[in-house]
C-alpha cells in the first residue's frame, strides 16, 4: 500500500514511540479539559484535533454552550499564552494588530516604536468575530495565514505556535457583518457547538452553581505542542486516504460532472480544503491513537472542514436545503 508521507520520514520504531508519547500527552489534555467542559466530548475532539493539526477555528453556537470557557481552559491546559480580544462594531484594525508610536529619548531624539497589540499571542479568542467591521476582520487575514503582521511596511512575526479560536452567534444577525469567504478558508474547520444531553446538562447544573470552582492545570507547554503537531505533520497517509480526499473535495465543486452538485452548489472547496481534510485526519487519527488516518476519519471530518467552504444555489435554498445536507450525500458517496 503506497503511502504520502512528509519529507523528514521517521522509522516505525520512531513513528510508535513518539506516537505512544503524543498519545500520553493528548490524554492528559483531554482529561484536564473534561473537568470543566461537560458533555461536549464531539467538540473538544474536533476542537483539538484543529490545533493539532497547526490551524485555527471557528465556533459556531448559541450563547451560554461555554465557547469562551472552552478557548480558556485550553489555552491553559496547553500551556498557551492567550488573549482574548470581543470583536465590537467599533473595533479598529490597530486595536489588535498594534500600533507604532513616537517616543523622544533624554538627547531629544525621535523615533517610532512598535506597540504589539493583543494579536501577538499563542491562542488568540477572537470572540464574537462577525460582530467587527470587514476592515477590522481583514486584519486578521496576514496573520492566521502567514503568521506575521504588517505595520507602517515593517514585519512582525507572531509568536509560534499561534491558533485563532474564534466564536460566532449563529441566530444574532443585527449589527452583525458575516466573515468574507477569504477568511473563512482560513478556518480549518467550523465546529458547531449544540445543545448538551440531558444528562451532561444535569452534571453542569450541579458542579458550577455551588462554592466548589473545578480547577484547571496546565498539562503541556508551547514547546511540547509544537513536537506533536510536527509528528502530525509526518504521519503516514493512505493512498486510498489521498483519493477520498481528492474524490469528495473535488465532488463538491460544480463543473466537475456532478449532476447534484451542478444543481445544489452555487461555489465549492478550493484546495485548502484537500489540505485541511489531510491535516485534520493525521490529528484525528492521532486523538485516538492511530499511526495513520483512515477513510471515516475524512467521513467524520467532512462537515466541520467543509460546510464553511461552500455556497448554495438560490434553487437549493428554496427547497430548504442546507451545507449539511449536501455535504452528507457526497460523504455518502466516497467509498
Amino acid at each position: 500500500m503506497s503511502v504520502m508521507t512528509s519529507d523528514k520520514a521517521l522509522s516505525e520504531t520512531q513513528m510508535v514511540a513518539q506516537a505512544e508519547q503524543a498519545l500520553n500527552s493528548i490524554s492528559l489534555v483531554r482529561d484536564a479539559v473534561g473537568q470543566v467542559i461537560f458533555g461536549q466530548e464531539s467538540v473538544v475532539e474536533k476542537t483539538l484535533t484543529a490545533v493539532l493539526a497547526g490551524g485555527h477555528a471557528l465556533l459556531v453556537g448559541v450563547p451560554g454552550l461555554a465557547k469562551t470557557k472552552l478557548v480558556e481552559t485550553l489555552g491553559t491546559v496547553l500551556g498557551l499564552q492567550s488573549n482574548r480580544i470581543q470583536f465590537t462594531p467599533d473595533l479598529m484594525p490597530s486595536d489588535i494588530l498594534g500600533s507604532e508610536v513616537m517616543e523622544q529619548d533624554e538627547t531629544g531624539r525621535r523615533a517610532f516604536r512598535f506597540i504589539p497589540g493583543p494579536i501577538f499571542a499563542q491562542l488568540l479568542m477572537a470572540d464574537e468575530i462577525n460582530r467587527a467591521s470587514p476592515r477590522t476582520q481583514s486584519a486578521l487575514l496576514q496573520s492566521m495565514q502567514e503568521y506575521h503582521v504588517t505595520v507602517a511596511g515593517h514585519r512582525h512575526d507572531l509568536p509560534a505556535p499561534f491558533h485563532v479560536l474564534a466564536t460566532q452567534n449563529p441566530l444574532e444577525q443585527e449589527g452583525t457583518y458575516p466573515l468574507p469567504e477569504a477568511q473563512l478558508d482560513r478556518f480549518l474547520m467550523q465546529i458547531d457547538i449544540l445543545y448538551p444531553e440531558l444528562e451532561a446538562e444535569r452534571r453542569i447544573l450541579t458542579e458550577t452553581t455551588g462554592t466548589r470552582e473545578a480547577g484547571i492545570a496546565t498539562v503541556l507547554d508551547a514547546e511540547r505542542l509544537r513536537e506533536i503537531q510536527l509528528l502530525v505533520r509526518r504521519m503516514p497517509v493512505p493512498e486510498s486516504v489521498v483519493e477520498a480526499i481528492l474524490t469528495l473535495v473535488r465532488s463538491a465543486r460544480p463543473g466537475q460532472g456532478h449532476a447534484e452538485t451542478d444543481k445544489h452548489v452555487a461555489w465549492g472547496p478550493g484546495p485548502r480544503a484537500s489540505q485541511a481534510l489531510t491535516l485534520c485526519a493525521r490529528a484525528r487519527a492521532l486523538y485516538d491513537g492511530r499511526l495513520a488516518p483512515s477513510i471515516d476519519d475524512v467521513r467524520a471530518l467532512a462537515e466541520p472542514v467543509l460546510q464553511h467552504r461552500m455556497a448554495l444555489t438560490f434553487a437549493a435554498r428554496a427547497e430548504g436545503m442546507s451545507v449539511r445536507d449536501v455535504v452528507a450525500r457526497l460523504v455518502k458517496a466516497v467509498g
